[in-house]
């Protein structure tokens, strides 16, 4: 498992209008940048050419090819990578090769990610500790069993723990059943 970290040099005076402007660190905060398929490691080295701070957290799988198998580093999202920038000046991100959009907010603005859960993810990251992604699940959210005996049942997420409580429903006649299950083996539906 390993991470891909990219800190903001100081940059000196460059006439290259794709530069992004110093800012004071306390200005900046982290965005989620949109990549094409496969595109995060080409964004960052172009986001890190332009001095703009990434970070682009990777988990180490095997992949297998018909003549070998080999440890590759792939992103920890799929598709996404995170960049500290003023948003203001977001045009020198937006031109980035591979780059679809920056996550914003309903109005348009990009939509900051605070500073703890990027610090978590990249303390995670940095430990020793196996973990593998997986999708945000809520409780009320409709979920889908994907091992076991209730393999492909929908029900409704009720709690989560350790075990997750899953309400399944028979509307027409107002009656639920509740079972737990493991919450390792339901997944949004």
């Amino acid at each position: 498992m390993s991470i891909f970290v990219h800190p903001s040099p100081v940059a000196a005076a460059d006439s290259d209008a794709d530069q992004i402007t110093p800012a004071i660190d306390g200005d900046l905060q982290w965005y989620a940048v949109w990549t094409r398929s496969r595109h995060e490691q080409v964004v960052c080295e172009q986001l890190l050419h332009k001095h703009i701070e990434t970070f682009l957290p990777t988990v180490t799988r095997w992949s297998r090819w018909k003549d070998r198998k080999k440890k590759i580093d792939w992103p920890l999202f799929p598709g996404y990578c995170f960049a500290r920038f003023d948003p203001r000046e977001r045009l020198p991100v937006l031109k980035c090769s591979g780059v679809v959009t920056i996550i914003s907010s309903q109005g348009g603005e990009p939509a900051a990610i605070p500073e703890p859960e990027i610090h978590a993810i990249r303390q995670l990251v940095l430990s020793d500790l196996a973990f593998d992604p997986c999708p945000l699940i809520r409780e009320g959210m409709m979920v889908e069993v994907i091992h076991g005996p209730l393999k492909g049942v929908v029900g409704r997420l009720l709690r989560k723990s350790d075990k997750a409580r899953l309400v399944l429903s028979v509307d027409l006649i107002g009656q639920a059943v509740s079972v737990d299950v493991d919450a390792a083996d339901v997944r949004a539906y």
